[in-house]
């Protein structure tokens, strides 16, 4: 959308939300071991995610009316651009907090300070009136992620983390289903944008850096 100069929002959400007011749930400590991973090496704010195809059948874990999947394995070392908390709907359930994120150039506060940024609803808008870097490198280094706590120390620090940070996590991008058909499906791409370019993250392992 174009109003008096540049006005681009970016619109990352991982699936069709459904409203209803629940009391949030702390996933529990056993998810983790439910899924091997293969992490190695360390990433820094400049480094791109690292996604990694599993290279083990894939299982579900259920947890109460949730089966997660996961489809990836997926770190990342990133500046915080907003965080935004929630605690209604059946996504709230499993994940209470958003992050948006940036790395590589959109970790430069040079770079993000000429951004107005914000997150609403599950998604993550931006805007600017002169872009320092083309517009599919913000959109290539910067996501709304979803971030489902795999254990309630996690959960303790994901609420705690504040724009402006640095942060690294590790887990899996996932997909999770009901027996109803509700789904959540996790973004496999950082080039894309819009309805479902969210990551769905299952984190077994946050730190604020």
């Amino acid at each position: 959308m174009l109003k008096k100069g540049i006005f681009f929002s970016v619109f990352l959400w991982g699936a069709y939300s459904l409203w209803a007011d629940s009391k949030p749930v702390i996933v529990n400590t056993d998810i983790p071991s439910a899924f091997p991973t293969t992490y190695s090496g360390e990433l820094t704010i400049s480094d791109k995610p690292l996604q990694k195809k599993i290279n083990y059948k894939k299982s579900s874990y259920q947890y109460g009316h949730f089966r997660i999947t996961p489809l990836a394995e997926f770190k990342v070392a990133a500046r915080v651009l907003s965080s935004q908390h929630y605690n209604r709907g059946l996504e709230s359930e499993l994940s209470p907090v958003d992050l948006a994120l940036g790395w590589g150039p959109m970790s430069r506060p040079e770079i993000v300070d000429e951004f107005s940024i914000r997150q609403s609803n599950r998604f993550y808008f931006w805007r600017t009136e002169h872009f320092p870097i083309p517009r599919q490198d913000v959109i290539s280094n910067s996501a709304n992620m979803h971030i489902i706590p795999a254990s309630p120390g996690i959960e303790r620090t994901l609420k705690e983390v504040k724009k402006g940070q640095k942060v690294k996590f590790k887990g899996y991008l996932v997909r999770v289903d009901m027996d109803s058909g509700w789904h959540w499906v996790s973004s496999l791409t950082r080039n894309d944008s819009g309805n479902g370019a969210c990551e769905v993250v299952l984190v077994d392992d946050l730190t604020i850096m």
